[in-house]
């Protein structure tokens, strides 16, 4: 969608959705994810708390 790359894209990898899987195994993403509780209180979750397997 035209984000600029956070990593250096490597010459092997060309997929739009593998350079965004190594960006998030680099940990470079600037991203929280929102969770809405039932009370409607909500907890910020940071992207680098995920564990990738």
């Amino acid at each position: 969608m035209g984000a600029p790359l956070l990593i250096r894209q490597p010459n092997e990898v060309g997929d739009h959705m593998d350079l965004a899987i190594l960006e998030l195994e680099a940990g470079v993403l600037p991203m929280t994810i929102r969770r809405t509780l039932p009370d409607g209180t909500y907890q910020d979750i940071p992207i680098d708390w995920l564990q990738i397997d």
